[in-house]
């Protein structure tokens, strides 16, 4: 997908992550997962899916990071850096951003974002979860175990995924069931 929205934020997420050759590799999985998916189901705000895709872990970058809490620092960025809003939600609602927030004493701050459409929200958490810190296709269950290994069970993303992994299996269940129905 070459849009001037989804070169643009490639091309930003490419600046800020490529200092982080595993972030990096991650996203650039997590947008091409998300190219394929929003073809696949000809979803009509496919571009901003697919930017969100792009620039959904933009909050880990150092020059980007305020709060330590990646969702909310990416977009707020999105939005300093002028990406419609609809990306800007996606970026700061994705993969049970909520949960966190709650967690991290965040939930203000997160509410000052509108939440996406749910449809949408649930391809980027799909993205996300079906692709490995590598960059690499994966299971739902084994991302969410990987996330679950890498933290400390006090660490609040630990606490966070642990608490919406039902939640977050659901998202990917619907996008699989669309997928399946899109064939």
């Amino acid at each position: 997908m070459g849009s001037d929205l989804v070169v643009r934020a490639r091309a930003v997420a490419e600046d800020r992550l490529v200092s982080l050759p595993r972030r990096w590799a991650h996203v650039q999985g997590v947008a091409a997962r998300a190219t394929g998916v929003t073809l696949s189901l000809g979803c009509r705000s496919a571009e901003e899916i697919v930017a969100a895709a792009w620039l959904h872990d933009v909050g880990y970058a150092d020059s980007v990071a305020v709060s330590g809490f990646h969702p909310v620092d990416g977009a707020l960025f999105a939005r300093g850096e002028r990406f419609p809003e609809l990306v800007v939600s996606l970026i700061a609602f994705h993969t049970g951003a909520e949960e966190e927030a709650t967690q991290r004493g965040l939930s203000t701050a997160l509410g000052e974002f509108a939440a996406p459409a749910a449809e949408a929200l649930d391809v980027v958490t799909f993205c996300d979860l079906t692709t490995s810190v590598d960059g690499v296709l994966t299971d739902a269950h084994a991302r969410i175990a990987e996330i679950l290994d890498r933290y400390e069970p006090g660490d609040p993303v630990h606490l966070a995924v642990s608490a919406s992994a039902p939640r977050l299996l659901a998202s990917v269940s619907r996008v699989e069931s669309r997928l399946a129905a899109a064939r």
